[in-house]
């Protein structure tokens, strides 16, 4: 039973994160209703602020869209017939408007910025105890960055609303914002949130200091290459990004020890864990369409009851080096009446993400979906400071990249080991290091694009492989839905 307004932060305060935003009660509050005039009615609207990122059934990044918006890289495609052509038309470059995949992103993230919208605006009024209320906007701010952040990534050109708060019919009309314009507020946003967030996550699927510092660490290598290319954030980035590393207790953070403790496995559901820098933690089962669940099944081969959403392409898979994090993530087979049967034999002949199956068969898993983890922070500081420096011998950049190397050959991370350790860096290798850290984990395509990569891959498919169509776009349709009520955007 819906729980009233006045009495919604009881339940907020007695719950596991997934609770904290399992109410979206962002129809019912405005800054002009009342509702958030003080600290209660203000974290009931946070609660809101963060459901729209898990209802995977309708928005959100929890759900099978998040992987087919992403196919263009080569760590992603689908199957080449069933009832997956939404899912091909990435894989092809042949995405139409009418994708009814492109709206999830997009609606789920408006839905954030809506509500974040609402909070900014109703709390210089609002009442409460000063720090709880700094923590509130300081993770509106965060989080209206962290949505524009997909938006300029994935669409490059998007409206720029921060008053939509206030009914206004312009709204109907508005133009889109440039990309820079889009990261011009996105890093004044974030900048905000770092004077406001305290140390420290108040519970898992929430964020901290840290988190605010390393998405900004993301956000300045990110401009540094197409379309903006402006390299001067690369010391900003690989600056941004140390602090991450050097204070990494100060916000409870750190490095799993071993790669497969950060995924659910038949002896540990460790969601939650300190390398979470961002991520959403989904309470499961219940809900109905508004379900808070990730969509492990759609990671699975129809061979297992699986949804056959997605995998992995075959010539990634090949290069993938061998060792431990290549068998910790991928599925490559099962037994069937004590018969080994291998992915060559799947319907779709291709390996499958193991790390992102969830803990049961089921389209709603009460798991961990990292978006940003802290092996990231340390690659991104990496990159950033051979090429601020221009030295690839550098020792910070090189005791950084060489950690995650150790750890995924299943060694010791902080013990030096000089079969494993490079001694010298490029930015190729990073990124390729990157690749194999973060496979299927729906980051490889933002940094094919960024350093114009796509097609060097693409030429790379096997022939077995669902092949281009068209011409290779690095940025989405806007969606129809928005296109069709406000032409301006085309």
């Amino acid at each position: 039973m819906k729980k009233l307004l006045l009495f919604l932060i009881l339940v907020i305060i007695g719950s596991s994160c997934s609770k904290f935003y399992e109410e979206d009660l962002s129809t019912l509050i405005t800054s002009e209703s009342g509702a958030l005039s003080d600290e209660t009615g203000l974290t009931a609207a946070l609660a809101g602020a963060y459901k729209p990122m898990a209802t995977f059934f309708s928005t959100g990044y929890g759900n099978a869209s998040t992987a087919a918006i992403l196919m263009g890289s080569d760590d992603l495609t689908t199957h080449k017939a069933s009832n997956k052509a939404d899912f091909r038309e990435f894989d092809q470059f042949t995405v139409n408007n009418t994708n009814q995949r492109l709206p999830f992103i997009w609606r789920g993230a408006y839905k954030t910025i809506q509500q974040c919208n609402n909070i900014i605006a109703a709390m210089p009024n609002a009442t409460g105890d000063q720090t709880n209320l700094d923590q509130i906007l300081g993770e509106a701010y965060f989080l209206r960055a962290y949505n524009y952040f997909w938006i300029a990534r994935l669409w490059e050109e998007a409206p720029l609303v921060l008053n939509s708060h206030i009914y206004d019919e312009a709204l109907l009309s508005i133009n889109s914002s440039s990309q820079e314009e889009l990261y011009t507020q996105i890093i004044s946003d974030l900048q905000a949130a770092e004077g406001l967030v305290g140390n420290k996550k108040l519970m898992p699927g929430r964020i901290c200091l840290g988190t605010v510092k390393a998405v900004l660490a993301e956000v300045y290598l990110q401009m540094t290459g197409y379309p903006l290319n402006d390299v001067s954030k690369y010391a900003l980035a690989a600056g941004k990004a140390k602090e991450v590393i050097d204070n990494q207790d100060t916000y409870g953070l750190g490095l799993m020890a071993d790669f497969k403790d950060l995924w659910v496995s038949p002896t540990i559901n460790n969601d939650g864990n300190k390398e979470e820098v961002f991520a959403i933690n989904f309470e499961g089962p219940g809900g109905g369409r508004s379900a808070n669940g990730f969509q492990g099944i759609a990671a699975v081969p129809g061979d297992r009851g699986g949804w056959d959403d997605y995998m992995c392409e075959l010539t990634f898979y090949r290069e993938f080096p061998d060792g431990y994090r290549k068998e910790v993530t991928f599925d490559t087979g099962f037994y069937k009446n004590d018969e080994w049967i291998p992915y060559t034999l799947y319907q779709t002949g291709r390996p499958y993400y193991k790390k992102l199956q969830g803990d049961v068969l089921s389209p709603v898993n009460a798991i961990s979906m990292p978006l940003e983890r802290l092996a990231e922070t340390y690659l991104v500081f990496a990159e950033a400071q051979i090429m601020a420096t221009e030295d690839p011998s550098d020792p910070d950049a090189l005791e950084a990249f060489n950690k995650i190397k150790r750890r995924g050959a299943g060694l010791p991370l902080n013990t030096p080991d000089p079969l494993v350790d490079a001694t010298s860096l490029t930015q190729k290798e990073i990124v390729t290091e990157k690749g194999w850290e973060f496979a299927g984990e729906f980051c490889r395509w933002f940094d094919l694009v960024r350093l114009q990569l796509v097609q060097e891959t693409i030429d790379k498919k096997d022939p077995e492989e669902l092949q281009p169509q068209s011409a290779v776009e690095y940025f989405m349709p806007l969606p129809n839905i928005e296109t069709d009520v406000n032409p301006n955007l085309l």
